[in-house]
């Protein structure tokens, strides 16, 4: 690891006791703010650079078609407004999934809407989707833009428009504005903070969604589209959605958002607050998800691992379970600004131990690290 990504680690353990006792929206609000002015200025993005970890070919990975340094990427949620994502991808994550974003600005659920789990390494959440609206978003993907790297949007419906049962046009008309400008778009059906739209999951509603963003893709330039999924699915509606899916065409699934149930495990004195439950708890259920994605869709549909990634080897156990990519977001939170050349040194220590030459190697084989 770098001397600079050291010392950052070693900042970060030192401070993270104070900022785990403020409200961790502020918190985030103070981050974006801080990340903002360095994505916009070279100088500052050079020094941030110094973070990452030197590329190893042995940790590459393909997806979209498209050769990614790192496996591991930041999920949806944390850059809502396409503000920051150069400078993370600055600190080495191999991909940065902006948004998620709505056609008209909203400002989501009420405060308080975060919650840390210290004891159980998660968050729980009830955002209900807050930011700026479609046109802020391409604006700053315009005025950002990385090219080259790979830079996702997801997108969602306004409150008011699953409310209407519109849902499907409010996707047709976030994807018809963001796609141009990304190089993906991941559909949202998954969260639990909007009421009704997970109900979006059903076969019949899906197909309604997809049928619109397929209108919009008409004569349009190709965007590899994901489907973000819940963890809280049926064995049968898990099937329902990969045959849709397979129907449509779909490039990806995200595996998984974050749950509402609260195993008997968790121990935090916030691990009762509503919302969805990210971060360690959700290892399991993710894990078991992709499993059987993989089982259903084959190599017809990559499977990107998002929950529950912290370390190196929650990265490595994720692709040897199947997943062509991963994601973070709670984990993030918890390791700090070095997370990536954290998770680069622990992924290369266990593939020397174990004899993996790379990374092609280790996926789909369910080897245990």
């Amino acid at each position: 690891m770098r001397p600079a990504a050291q010392v950052s680690d070693a900042l970060y353990r030192a401070v993270k006791p104070l900022f785990f006792r403020l409200d961790p929206e502020s918190v985030h609000d103070c981050t974006i703010q801080a990340l903002s002015t360095i994505s916009a200025h070279g100088p500052l993005m050079h020094a941030l650079s110094s973070l990452a970890p030197e590329p190893d070919p042995r940790l590459a990975v393909q997806l979209f078609q498209q050769k990614l340094p790192f496996p591991l990427g930041i999920a949806a949620g944390f850059d809502k407004n396409a503000l920051v994502f150069p400078a993370l991808l600055a600190l080495g994550f191999g991909s940065v999934e902006t948004g998620t974003v709505t056609p008209l600005p909203q400002p989501g659920n009420p405060k308080p809407r975060v919650f840390r789990l210290p004891e159980d390494r998660g968050l729980v959440n009830r955002m209900g989707f807050p930011n700026q609206g479609v046109e802020a978003v391409v604006n700053n993907l315009i005025r950002l833009r990385q090219p080259a790297r790979l830079v996702g949007c997801n997108i969602g419906p306004n409150k008011t428009a699953v409310e209407a049962g519109t849902a499907p046009a409010d996707f047709a008309h976030a994807w018809d504005r963001v796609s141009s400008y990304c190089s993906y778009v991941a559909v949202n059906i998954s969260s639990p903070n909007t009421p009704g739209l997970r109900g979006h999951q059903r076969a019949d509603a899906l197909q309604a969604i997809l049928s619109a963003i397929r209108t919009a893709r008409l004569g349009k330039q190709h965007r590899p589209l994901v489907l973000k999924i819940s963890p809280d699915l049926t064995p049968e509606e898990l099937d329902d959605i990969v045959s849709v899916a397979l129907q449509f065409r779909v490039d990806a699934i995200a595996a998984t958002n974050t749950t509402l149930d609260r195993p008997a495990s968790l121990q935090s004195r916030h691990s009762s607050e509503a919302g969805g439950l990210s971060g360690v708890p959700l290892v399991a259920r993710s894990t078991a998800t992709i499993r059987r994605l993989v089982q259903l869709a084959g190599d017809d549909i990559d499977v990107i691992a998002a929950g529950g990634i912290f370390t190196g080897r929650d990265v490595l156990a994720a692709i040897s379970a199947g997943a062509a990519f991963t994601q973070t977001y709670t984990g993030f939170i918890y390791r700090g600004p070095a997370m990536p050349a954290l998770a680069h040194d622990e992924m290369l220590t266990l593939m020397t131990r174990h004899g993996i030459p790379d990374l092609t190697q280790l996926r789909g084989s369910n080897f245990q690290l």
